[in-house]
């Protein structure tokens, strides 16, 4: 589990093939404590376990499933991505709960800049659209940001001066891919909503059993 706050942008250093058609990765990193085998890291919003550490380097391996599903397999040498150790029961919730299981890739329709901020405009299947509104809690590459806005084929976002800075989205324009993962409490949320509508008897306030019980 994460909380979307970035801890810092690492670098690709090497990429290999991995086993059954997944993909090695080497990462340099500036975290200030020591990593540990086995631990996650959120790599661009992707929660990938560390397999060996060697210095300002640890290795990661993304099977093929986690290469289909975000923007892990267009990585290559010298790639800049937002990096985020797993969270602890004392660690401060400065974003939201985020879980490093990605929704789907979406892709910047338009990049706004204002005095003190950076609109922009992101745009995402309809299946993930849907749980996501205005004013809530959505992830993008791994940050935890706020919903400004919603239409049919995107959402908006608003970056302040700070974040630009200390992740990868300055280096990201009009047309490039992101990784997407909705509030976890949306997507439950809505699971729930659409399991009672496929079985309406299965129980639950419905307005079918409150015109039975005379409301």
């Amino acid at each position: 589990m994460f909380t979307g706050i970035v801890d810092h942008v690492g670098t690709v250093a090497r990429v290999a093939p991995g086993q059954g058609g997944g993909r090695t990765l080497v990462v340099r990193h500036r975290f200030t404590s020591a990593l540990e085998l086995g631990e996650s890291i959120a790599h661009d919003g992707v929660c990938l376990t560390v397999v060996r550490i060697d210095g300002d380097t640890f290795w990661v391996e993304a099977g093929p499933e986690t290469l289909a599903r975000t923007t892990i397999g267009a990585l290559k040498t010298g790639s800049k991505l937002n990096l985020e150790r797993a969270a602890t029961l004392s660690t401060r919730l400065g974003g939201h709960l985020v879980q490093g299981h990605v929704d789907a890739v979406g892709h910047i329709r338009a990049v706004r800049a204002r005095e003190n901020a950076w609109d922009l405009d992101v745009e995402a299947p309809p299946e993930v659209l849907k749980m996501v509104i205005s004013q809530g809690s959505v992830t993008v590459d791994g940050i935890s940001l706020t919903v400004t806005g919603r239409s049919a084929e995107t959402f908006s976002l608003s970056i302040i001066p700070h974040t630009w800075k200390v992740t990868s989205l300055a280096d990201k324009g009009v047309g490039s891919a992101v990784n997407v993962e909705v509030d976890v409490i949306a997507r439950y949320v809505l699971g729930l909503l659409e399991a009672q509508q496929a079985e309406p008897k299965a129980g639950g306030i419905t307005e079918a059993f409150l015109r039975e019980h005379g409301f």
